[in-house]
């Protein structure tokens, strides 16, 4: 009269493209989520877009058992994602700040030290160019004109033995 038990066995199918490598559910409630604002527009992270696949590969002659390979991935990427959470979580507010404070003063000192230097120093080029021209014209052309002539007179021989 009673309870009759009944044993149905599941499987999922995925397909290499269907098969979203996102750690976050594509659906919430029902409604799709909105496409999140790039974060890195200048692909400036590009190294650090590491997937399972590109850590963890087994060729085709060896391979574990697929309730393995499924749960060391989604171990993989949980773990992943929790962890980069915690530390960003932890880490990012203290990092900003600092390298906030080292952006400003790098900045600071190359606007007010750096470029004004180097401005002063675009402007006394000429006349540093004059007075360079006219020393090495006084004294080390003379020089090298003499050293010419003299060792223009010099012949090389070479004599096998």
């Amino acid at each position: 009269m009673g309870l009759e038990k009944e044993n149905m066995d599941t499987s999922v199918f995925m397909d290499d493209d269907e098969f979203n490598r996102s750690i976050e559910p594509i659906l919430k409630k029902g409604k799709m989520y909105e496409a999140e604002p790039d974060r890195d527009p200048n692909d400036i992270n590009a190294q650090l877009k590491v997937g399972f696949e590109d850590v963890i590969a087994e060729p085709i002659s060896t391979h574990s058992f697929d309730k393995v390979w499924i749960g060391s991935h989604a171990v993989f990427e949980l773990v992943k994602f929790i962890f980069y959470r915690l530390l960003s979580t932890l880490l990012a507010v203290p990092m900003a700040f600092i390298l906030g404070l080292v952006f400003a003063v790098l900045s600071c000192i190359h606007i007010w030290l750096v470029m004004p230097a180097i401005q002063s120093f675009m402007m006394l080029l000429p006349s540093v160019h004059v007075v360079w021209r006219s020393l090495t014209d006084m004294f080390v052309t003379p020089l090298v004109h003499s050293m010419g002539k003299c060792l223009s007179s010099v012949n090389v021989k070479t004599a096998e033995y």
